[in-house]
């Protein structure tokens, strides 16, 4: 893990709280993919993932790996390729059938139980299941602990209110030994309202430190023409390892 920085070393942005009142629906969230306005999703999989993969994994195989909000992220197809289980929760029912037909997967989905509306989908190989419900109604499901989780696009886009309510969720499904991959954001907030909402540094230790050692991977120039539309001009991605204490 060369190059890494402790949570403290990384410098911290004023304005942290313009956006602690932003708040969008699960409704919305299911109407961006009904839209098609799924901006966030990245069709070839997530460069700093590919690069870090290794600091990630540790050469271990047979690993359980939870992607919080997982759209239909490829990176799910990549980790059962290489033998791993992968459990992952959307709200977008959409979202999740797009993802078994875009990677060929055949699959089958029963209801719930315990959790009106909500369905699990499970590809017939066995080694990847979709929850479709909130991810706060998750743990009823008994879905057991995992080794790794891969969290890219999910904290930056969960409501500011609920990061804590949403933190203590995905460390309650924490084996001991695990790696915590987290992506989050930084862009002037006071400029544009999100999601994805801009997480400082502060916030991540407030989350996660008390149960977990922090290192900052990489802080990468994200800014696309795209961002212009934001009133934002300048958008940098942070990538965070979170191993246990």
């Amino acid at each position: 893990m060369n190059d890494t920085r402790t949570l403290l070393d990384i410098e911290e942005c004023p304005d942290t709280e313009v956006q602690k009142n932003q708040a969008l629906t699960l409704e919305e969230w299911q109407d961006k993919w009904v839209n098609h306005k799924i901006g966030f999703h990245k069709e070839q999989g997530h460069p700093l993932l590919k690069k870090h993969l290794d600091t990630f994994l540790k050469g271990e195989s047979g690993l359980r790996v939870f992607f919080p909000l997982c759209g239909k992220a490829v990176e799910m197809k990549w980790f059962a390729d290489l033998g791993h289980s992968v459990v992952g929760v959307e709200i977008s029912e959409l979202g999740i059938r797009e993802f078994f037909m875009e990677q060929n997967l055949s699959y089958s989905e029963e209801p719930i139980t315990g959790i009106p509306g909500a369905k699990v989908f499970k590809s017939h190989s066995g080694n990847i299941s979709l929850y479709c419900c909130s991810i706060f109604d998750l743990p009823r499901t008994n879905i057991g602990k995992f080794d790794r989780i891969w969290d890219r696009g999910a904290l930056v886009a969960i409501n500011p209110g609920d990061r804590k309510c949403y933190a203590d969720t995905v460390l309650s499904l924490l084996r001991k030994g695990f790696h915590y991959l987290l992506s989050v954001v930084s862009y002037d907030p006071t400029k544009c309202a999100g999601p994805p909402f801009y997480v400082p540094d502060a916030e991540i230790k407030r989350l996660f430190g008390t149960i977990c050692n922090i290192y900052c991977l990489e802080n990468v120039d994200a800014f696309e023409e795209r961002h212009r539309s934001w009133g934002i001009d300048y958008f940098f991605e942070k990538l965070y390892l979170l191993t246990e204490k």
